[in-house]
Parts: C-alpha cells; structure tokens; sequence
C-alpha cells in the first residue's frame, strides 16, 4: 500500500543544515583519511601478508569504499530503527510526519549503498586477487575469482539486501514494512565483519559471535545518530521530539555498552598488546577507541539532559553532532582495520583446526566432554541468558502489581533459554561443528524440542500483560508488539499450509542441498542455521499449541492433524539420510579429516537414526499439551454456560412451565 508524504500540522524550530553539513563533512574526511593513509602505507598490507599488489587504483579504493559504502548501509540501518521507535502511525499503519524524513533518507541512501556495493563486489575481488580492477573485469575467469574471495560475495549479499530495502521504502510507507526491513539490514550490517578477520584463525567461532553483535550494533549506533541529527529538530511536534530524544538516547547508550564490552573482547583476540603501536592495525584501533569514548559521553550527556527535559535541550544539536563525528571516525577507523590482516594470524602457523573450527578435537566425544567441552557462544549464548532474564523480570513486574503467573510457563520458558544456551554453548555445539551426528542431535533441539518449550511460555501475553501502554505519547513496546503480531506479515507466516512449507522445505532445502555443505565450513553459517531452525520451529508450534494472541487458529482436530502431517517427513528425512550412498557436507567433513571418525557414511547413519527417533518424543510433548489446552477450554465453555443458565432462566423450560399454568388455569 503506498500514500504521499503525510500531512500533520508542522512545527518547525531550527534548521538541519548544519547537522547535513556536519555528517556530509565528516564522510568526505573519512574518504580522504583513508585514501591518504592508502597512499602512505603503499605495498605495505600486501608485504605483511605475502600477496600481490593490485596496483594502485585497487589498494586505494579498497579501504575507502569499504568505509564510504559501509557508512551508506550504517545509515540506512540507523533510519530504519528511528523510523521503528520514533514514528507515531495512523489508523492504516503508515509513519507520520514526524518519521518522514527519515524515510526519505532511506529511500535516498539505499540505491546508493546498493550501486557501491555491486561496485566493491570487484574492487575487492581484485584486491585480493592481486589483480587491478581492469583486469579482473576483462578476465574471463572474474566470476570464479569472486566466489572464492568471502569478502566478496559478503559485498554481494549486501548489495541484495540494499536493493530490497530500496524498492519496499519506494513502495511502502508502512511502519510494519520499515520494522521488517530491519531483518535485511542487520544482515547485511554483519556479512562483512563475518567475512573479515573476524571469522579466519583460532578461536574465530568466539570472534564470530562477537563480530555478529559488534558490527550491527557499530550500525545501529552509526545510523540512528545519523537519522537523529537530521530529523529530530524538524517536522516534530514538541511532545513527540521529547520522547524520540529521550528514546533515542536510551538506545545509544545501551548499543555504546555492547559496542565496549564487544570490541573488547575482539581486540583481545585479534591484537597482542605489544602490536597496538607498532602496527598500522594496532593503531586504527586506538583511533576506534577514542572515537567510541568521545561517542560515550556524548550520548551519556544526551541523555542526562534529555531524562527530565520538557522540550529538546539547547545542548542536543551539538551533542548529536559530536556523536556523528565520532561514529564516521570509528566508521573510518573500522574500515582501516578491515582491510589489513589483524597482527594475532601473522605469525601464527595454520592448522585445519584453526582454518575449520577454530579450535581442536583431538578426542572423540563423551558424554563428559559433551557437559562440559564448552565454547561460550556470544550471540546466540548471550541471547539466551537475555531471554530468560526478561522473562523474568517481566513476571516479577506482574507479581508485583498482584497479577498472578502460571508458574508452568515460567518453567517452561527458562527451561526453553538453559536448552537453548546448552545447544549453542557446550560440548553438543563443540562438536556439532565437526560431527554431523551430534550436529543432528543439536539440530532436533532447535527445531523440535526448544521451541516447544518457548511457545508454552507464551511470551507475548507477558509481555502485553507487563508493558505499560502508551498512554498517548508514542507507542511504546506494548504498541509495537500488538502491531506485529496482527499484521498481514504474521497473518501470512500463520497460515498452516505456509508454516507447514516453511517447517518441511526448510529441513530438505538445508541437508539434501549444497546448503549445508557451504554453511558447515563457518561458524556464522552454524548460527544462522540455529536461528533459522528455532525460529521455523516456534512458528510451526505456535500455530498448533501458542498461548499468545495472533492470527485465527485452526480447531484442536485441525492442530492435531497438522501435528501428524509433519511426522512423515521426518521420517522420510531419518530414513533417506541413513540410507544415503553420498556424504551430506562431504566436502567440508572430509577437509576437516577427524581422525576418530573412519567413516563419514556411518557417522551419517547414526545422525538420520538421531532424526527419526528423537522426533517422537518432542511430538508426544506436543500431544500432550495440546490435550490439555482442549479439556481446559471445554471446562471453561461449560463453566461458562453453567453461569449464563444460572444468570438467566433457560428460554424452554420458562416456556413450558408457562404452556402448563395456562393448562392448569383453563381447567379450572
């Protein structure tokens, strides 16, 4: 659905021109930082590391439109989270005013992103090739030297999402629209840190995790500071302004924390303390680090002046600017360190464990070693522990305010997070990444048996039941909860025939395709398959036992049905996998070379007997509770008709007792 630009009364106070100058100008010294720094390094990146220069053209391009693209996708990004937490919608779901012209900043911003990203697809394929530009481009061997740069195709993935942010923000003023954009933008936010030094050596399953929530939240952080700066003094009524400023600095200081804590934890990894000044990598992240401290207490002081504020502090323009200077120098800073090998894998000799796993399996598992071989997981591991916290923050809220909880969800759900941490984080994720039967173990977890556990706790009515309203300022978490769950979106995600699509083609789509043979050989590509499997399996779950509100559901007979619909395939999916003649993930099993595990084709048959069997117990789970469900509604329809016929007299009998009076008085 598409609508012109909004019409809301306007109150207009200063201009953004100079906000528009300050991020214009501090973009074209990040180009020129870079370039300089190009030109004064000269061969030595390529020296450090063995390869062939590219010649000029190449070497100087490659940092500067890694920063000056990854800036364009950080503000789009940024945009699309003010758009989400500041827009007001009407009574169709469209943005207001007071958002618009951030989405003009998304609409505008994106085909940039989009064009230079498909422009570094080359660049730095060739760059690291060794080639120039030209040469890559005149070569008939371009496509094949551009598959095997990771960097590369992360540049094309991100070009992908750009493009779908471009054409749905053409299209769509819908605030639902700009929330679910979201889901494009963060990924792309990540492909490139992923596929940088981050996601190569020893110890890059850790690195890797911490670069998926480092890199979207240096996103966030760079675009929402972006957006503010150019929307929030124009266009806003005054109540509005307030609250998006207080909101806005909430989430800046909150997304600085994580940068801290992560970035930390990344240069403890990638950068020995005695190479901080002695190399060019070293000393990029010491620019990174001033700039994230300059960031620091500009938006702390943001939001010190803004917490009891009754109209935007005079202080606010210039704080936002000192956040966008520092957000484009660490943007700067960032893109330096991207396109130079991290000192740590310098001197450091590979191994197949360092280049596959990131850490070494010279035993075979046990069950001790499955309880206790932990590698924390610091996205997925850190996800979990956060569900649960605010889960249970949430019930105490309600306990408090004298609103009782089931203690079954509560159970339910923090059982769901400690099975959800243990598949991501202990010896069954450990060796997950090497075994293809112990990966199928942690596989049914996911999609099977957690989910289920999540649905029963049933989350959104928690969270409806605790956050407070709006209470006519913008709408709040509450408001944004209940847009979502009945939005077209969710109603087409619901409809059984797609949930059940999405569940079945999903599991075929994965492991009896080139999938999983590619997303084996990166620890990111694990995550993503635990991301996408919990979340189609909570889908599927929340259709047939949710406790949330949503969408129509089908009558329990139906829900049952679907349950059963699913059980074939699985069985299928366990049968064909054991009964294989080729080796599901071949390729990277045999590069990786366990030495405990002779033969790859029976480790694969005890994974599809692992996926036959243990699909029956999270079945009967269901099963179970949704029996429950049933009898528990059919004794609250009759309570319910045992108090309307107690309220009001049943219309038949009060009928013939009439008909008998009438009978007894003309007898007499």
């Amino acid at each position: 659905m598409t609508r012109t630009a909004p019409h809301r009364p306007r109150t207009v106070t200063t201009t953004t021109a100079a906000p528009a100058m300050v991020v214009s100008a501090a973009i074209a010294l990040g180009v020129l930082a870079l370039v300089g720094y190009a030109i004064v390094s000269g061969t030595s990146r390529f020296r450090e590391t063995g390869d062939s220069f590219p010649g000029w053209f190449t070497a100087v391009a490659t940092p500067a439109g890694f920063f000056g693209v990854s800036t364009l996708a950080a503000i789009t990004v940024g945009s699309l989270v003010y758009v989400t937490i500041c827009s007001r919608p009407d009574a169709d779901g469209m943005i207001g005013i007071e958002t618009f012209r951030a989405h003009r900043l998304i609409a505008t911003v994106a085909p940039a992103w989009m064009v230079g990203a498909l422009v570094m697809v080359v660049i730095t394929a060739a760059d690291q090739s060794g080639v120039s530009t030209g040469t890559l481009i005149s070569t008939s061997g371009a496509l094949s030297l551009i598959e095997t740069s990771e960097q590369a195709v992360a540049w094309l993935v991100s070009a992908c999402c750009a493009l779908l942010i471009a054409v749905v923000a053409r299209i769509s003023l819908s605030w639902t629209a700009h929330t679910l954009l979201l889901v494009p933008g963060l990924i792309a936010a990540v492909a490139l840190p992923v596929a940088g030094n981050a996601g190569q050596g020893p110890d890059h399953d850790f690195t890797t995790t911490a670069v998926i929530v480092f890199g979207a939240a240096v996103a966030v952080l760079t675009g929402l500071r972006v957006a503010t700066a150019l929307t929030l003094h124009r266009d806003t009524p005054l109540v509005d302004r307030v609250q998006a400023g207080r909101r806005v600095a909430w989430t800046l200081v909150v997304l600085d924390l994580v940068v801290v804590v992560y970035g930390a934890i990344l240069l403890a990894f990638l950068l020995p303390m005695n190479d901080v000044v002695s190399t060019a990598y070293g000393r990029w992240a010491l620019i990174a680090a001033m700039a994230v401290g300059v960031g620091v207490a500009a938006d702390v002081r943001l939001l010190i002046d803004m917490r009891r504020a009754t109209q935007l502090p005079t202080t606010a323009t210039a704080l936002l600017q000192v956040g966008v200077v520092a957000a484009v120098t660490l943007q700067t800073a960032l893109a330096g360190m991207a396109t130079r090998t991290a000192p740590a894998f310098l001197a450091h000799e590979f191994t197949a464990w360092d280049v596959f796993l990131g850490y070494e399996l010279p035993d075979p598992p046990s069950i001790a070693r499955l309880a206790f071989l932990w590698r924390f997981d610091l996205f997925l591991g850190v996800g979990a522990i956060a569900l649960a916290v605010v889960y249970l923050v949430g019930v105490r809220r309600l306990r408090r305010r004298g609103i009782e909880w089931q203690w079954a969800r509560t159970l339910s759900w923090v059982l769901g997070c400690v099975s959800l941490l243990v598949a991501t984080s202990s010896g069954v994720r450990t060796y997950g990444s090497a075994m293809f039967s112990v990966h199928m173990a942690e596989h049914m977890a996911l999609n099977m048996f957690i989910p289920v556990l999540l649905v029963l706790g049933a989350p959104v009515t928690l969270a409806l039941r605790a956050l407070p309203t709006a209470g006519g300022g913008l709408p709040g978490p509450r408001e944004w909860i209940v847009r979502l769950v009945h939005s077209e979106f969710t109603r087409v995600l619901t409809n059984p025939v797609a949930a059940l699509l999405i569940f079945v083609l999903s599991l075929y789509g994965v492991y009896f395709t080139s999938v999983f043979d590619t997303l084996a050989y990166y620890h990111w590509g694990h995550d993503l398959m635990s991301v996408h499997f919990l979340i189609t399996g909570y889908l599927f779950y929340w259709i047939i036992i949710g406790i949330d509100p949503g969408p129509k559901r089908l009558p329990f007979l139906g829900r049952l049905g679907l349950l059963f619909a699913i059980m074939p395939f699985h069985a299928f999916f366990g049968i064909a996998t054991m009964t294989m003649d080729s080796v599901i993930g071949g390729t990277f099993y045999t590069s990786l070379g366990v030495p405990w595990i002779p033969d790859l084709l029976d480790d694969q048959f005890l994974g599809g007997a692992i996926a036959w069997g243990s699909s029956e117990v999270p079945a009967l789970l269901v099963v179970i509770a949704l029996v429950h469900q049933w009898a528990t509604q059919d004794r609250r329809t009759a309570r319910r008709k045992d108090r309307h016929a107690d309220t009001y007299d049943d219309d038949e009998l009060t009928a013939y007792n009439r008909m008998l009076t009438e009978l007894s008085r003309d007898r007499g």
